[in-house]
């Protein structure tokens, strides 16, 4: 399968065209109430494994399984009407190739996603191949790689790591995935990456130089209280839910809830 099949699909074939064109936008969702929001407004609706750490409290992704990856996914697609859904292939998911294929069915089949999303380049090249091979389409990832690494400072300031994430990049292009996650790459190699692969680049942490840019849901409307370099914070979901809740405590005390509008 390679750009000429995806661009047969009408979701992808959206996407691929705003190469140079437009942003794309993509958000996290972990729930049917959260996509039908974020749905309206994005290209694209991800189902990250970051789930681990803003849901769970899990100290990385590695702990995240299928089973988690699969239940949400499940709710998220009840709320999508028009973005590609994409799901993220959990850790230990897609150590070879079959495991892989199995896995990436066993996620389409039960979740009705779009497409899944990988972490890594060269190392995972067979991986890659086998599920393109099977029509099953790609979302890369390359950068900081949260299911496998040691530290989370930005890639590509070295050269032999640049000229790596650069290959990388264009061997994921060649295989045909249709489009690329760089996470926390350094902006001008995000730029020189953008320039000379033909699908599109989605950047988290990578400058506006990408074609596109995700973050965090929970993370842009100040619902987790995270704080990083990427995140600009859009909204203070937090006091608003907090002011909710004390107009809801309040009203219940001074017996002014429920009342005959809201009883049977």
């Amino acid at each position: 399968m390679k750009i000429d099949d995806i661009l047969m699909n009408n979701k992808f074939s959206k996407i691929l065209k705003k190469k140079n064109r437009s942003k794309i936008i993509c958000l996290t969702a972990y729930s049917k109430n959260i996509a039908q929001i974020i749905d309206r407004h994005c290209d694209i609706v991800l189902v990250g494994d970051s789930l681990g750490s803003v849901l769970y409290n899990y100290k990385s992704t590695r702990s995240v399984t299928l089973d988690i990856m699969i239940e949400h996914s499940k709710s998220v697609r009840m709320g999508i009407k028009k973005s590609l859904m994409v799901v993220d292939m959990p850790h230990n998911t897609y150590r070879n190739s079959s495991e892989a294929l199995r896995n990436a069915k066993v996620i389409i089949s039960k979740t009705k996603c779009d497409a899944v999303k990988l972490e890594g380049g060269k190392k995972i090249f067979n991986i890659v191949k086998t599920l393109i091979k099977n029509k099953i389409p790609v979302m890369g990832h390359l950068g900081i790689l949260p299911q496998s690494a040691k530290n989370f400072k930005a890639k590509g300031k070295k050269t032999i790591e640049r000229n790596n994430l650069l290959k990388d990049a264009k061997i994921l292009d060649e295989l045909g995935v249709f489009s690329i996650v760089l996470e926390c790459v350094e902006s001008s190699l995000a730029k020189e990456i953008t320039k000379k692969i033909k699908i599109p680049t989605i950047g988290i942490g990578a400058s506006a130089y990408c074609d596109g840019q995700v973050l965090v849901t929970d993370d842009l409307i100040g619902l987790n209280l995270i704080k990083v370099r990427f995140v600009k914070k859009f909204a203070n979901i937090t006091k608003q839910i907090n002011n909710a809740i004390i107009k809801f405590k309040n009203e219940v005390k001074n017996k002014k809830f429920p009342k005959k509008i809201n009883s049977y």
